[in-house]
């Protein structure tokens, strides 16, 4: 069984800034150049529907990893940067 996000396999290349995000079940994966970043929240059942979840979160970190692992120049830290989802403070 391979894994597959809404019935299409997964198909995710990191660090890749093109403007997109997956979604899986309440999880987003939204890709930037330096940062990936990873919101929500995923519930995996012992079911099917958790195998595949669970599947397919798998594919995206293994894609994470290989892509880190075969980075020439990673440095230890990135300086800090923006947040995915800049929100004016409410309190200010």
């Amino acid at each position: 069984m391979g894994a597959d996000i809404g019935g299409r396999p997964v198909s995710f290349t990191p660090f890749v800034d093109d403007g997109g995000s997956l979604s899986v079940d309440g999880l987003t994966i939204e890709n930037g150049e330096e940062r990936v970043a990873l919101y929500g929240r995923l519930s995996i059942g012992k079911d099917q529907a958790g195998l595949k979840d669970a599947k397919a979160l798998k594919a995206i970190v293994d894609a994470l990893v290989a892509r880190l692992e075969h980075e020439p120049s990673l440095p230890s830290h990135l300086p800090p940067g923006e947040k995915a989802h800049p929100v004016d403070d409410p309190f200010v």
